[in-house]
């Protein structure tokens, strides 16, 4: 484990995954992330790299070839090299491999990295094309935070509060993780979406096209509450694994595959695409008192 920590926030980052493991406020002695309890959910923010969501049938095509990935594909399982430490950031890489071409035909380097500025933790998303063909991928975050966040509260205290008013139109997921054909409104024309478990039971809330680009969690019950911010990710997916005391707020530049899909990679929804020598960046960031 390494540690990022400044005089308000101490943050922990397993290099495995490069995954997010803790934001320690020192000053009200809370951990805003879950605590990644294996009865429930044994992580607590894998990256989502080189795909997010699922595959249909786990495989897609490209210049003529079929390959396999995983559900939100491979960066979570490998361990990242520490390329830069800082006072107040910390820098993840990794680059494509002989494993990683066997499965995901681009040669690329991706990095994480994440920058302490007071009491807010922000989580970049670097990736370069260093192939000699365009690189096709999709990137995205997996934070869970811990719901109560104070233990004189419960999880039905709890709401998001989006920054713009909504229409939440949730895109249902099929067998096998697919996105269906036809989104279920579930709130018209608010700001708020209160928290209840049952609201997961038929796995992650995936939305397409928000107009907000912030969401706190909060309660009416407790001055201790979370800010996210996500602009420039145009996918969102919201999700608490089966009555656990956590909800993930999902940033996505890139979306599972629909159940219509012809599973031509070039023809994915949301696939980003980054041409030779190029270098695409994303950040989400949380604030947290």
């Amino acid at each position: 484990m390494l540690t990022l920590e400044n005089a308000i926030l101490r943050v922990t980052i397993n290099p495995k995954g490069a995954e997010l493991t803790s934001i320690f406020h020192k000053e009200n002695g809370i951990d805003y992330c879950w605590s990644a309890d294996a009865a429930f959910w044994g992580k607590s923010s894998p990256v989502l790299f080189p795909i997010v969501g699922a595959l249909k049938d786990n495989c897609y095509t490209f210049d003529g070839k079929s390959y396999s990935l995983p559900r939100h594909g491979f960066a979570r399982d490998y361990v990242f090299e520490v390329e830069k430490q800082e006072v107040d950031s910390l820098t993840f890489l990794l680059k494509s491999n002989v494993d990683t071409l066997a499965v995901f035909p681009f040669e690329f380097e991706f990095r994480l990295r994440y920058t302490l500025t007071n009491n807010q933790l922000s989580v970049s998303y670097l990736v370069d094309n260093t192939g000699d063909n365009t690189l096709y991928f999709s990137v995205g975050g997996h934070p869970a935070f811990a719901v109560p966040l104070t233990e004189d509260t419960t999880y039905n205290d709890y709401f998001l509060e989006f920054n713009q008013q909504e229409t939440f139109a949730r895109w249902p997921l099929a067998d096998g993780g697919l996105i269906g054909l036809n989104p279920e409104t579930m709130l018209d024309e608010t700001t708020k979406m209160p928290l209840r478990k049952e609201l997961f039971y038929e796995d992650a809330l995936v939305f397409k096209g928000l107009k907000s680009t912030n969401i706190v969690l909060k309660s009416d019950k407790t001055k201790h509450q979370l800010s996210f911010d996500f602009e420039g990710f145009p996918f969102l997916g919201i999700w608490a694994a089966k009555d656990a005391n956590f909800v993930c707020i999902e940033p996505w530049c890139g979306i599972a595959d629909s159940e219509n899909h012809n599973q031509e990679l070039t023809q994915k929804e949301g696939i980003e695409t980054l041409e030779v020598n190029k270098t695409f960046e994303r950040t989400w960031s949380v604030s947290v008192n």
